[in-house]
């Protein structure tokens, strides 16, 4: 993963829980890098490492750091490092939901080595969409949920969000159902 990523778990960490917190959850996962740069690869074990030992040094499970490093991700590292890209995906929660497909696309403009998640989107109603979540990376689906409930918070929107199928072949595939309560 680009070093974003860990830079955000890094942020996550730092702002809730301070930075004694953060050197903590670098000393017990094992992470020996001081920082991360923006734009380079790193290994995936390393950003699993980080959530790995935030959960214990948090003392919260794992689902809870992926949950919340989720909603961190869309209303910090998204919205002040891509806030023009993500103007562009739709003014409300349902446009940008139904935008997903396409925004990783852009992305990869800027991350030309990223190996970007796969959304595809199914309209139900006006207030409900099922959401499919494809990646070769496996583990991620509470990561997925605290997005979209970020999402719902950038648009001030109330979402309810629910796992409705998720299977692990070739790649992870997650179904959730999601509606604008």
């Amino acid at each position: 993963m680009y070093g974003i990523v860990n830079q955000a778990i890094q942020g996550l960490i730092s702002e809730n829980f301070g930075k004694e917190k953060w050197e903590e959850v670098k000393r017990v996962g094992h992470v020996t890098h001081d920082f991360f740069l923006s734009n380079e690869s790193y290994d995936d074990d390393i950003t699993y490492d980080l959530v790995g030992a935030a959960s214990e040094v948090l003392k919260m499970p794992a689902s809870d750091v992926l949950f919340a490093f989720g909603e961190y991700w869309v209303l910090n590292t998204g919205h002040k490092k891509y806030g023009d890209l993500m103007k562009s995906g739709g003014n409300s929660f349902y446009d940008f939901v139904k935008n997903l497909p396409n925004f990783h696309g852009r992305i990869m403009l800027i991350y030309p080595k990223l190996s970007p998640p796969e959304f595809k989107v199914e309209e139900v109603s006006d207030n409900e969409l099922i959401l499919h979540y494809f990646s070769s990376r496996q583990g991620l689906t509470d990561f997925v949920r605290g997005l979209v409930n970020g999402l719902g918070k950038l648009f001030d929107t109330q979402v309810e969000i629910t796992l409705t199928d998720s299977s692990h072949q070739e790649v992870w595939h997650d179904v959730f159902h999601v509606k604008i309560v």
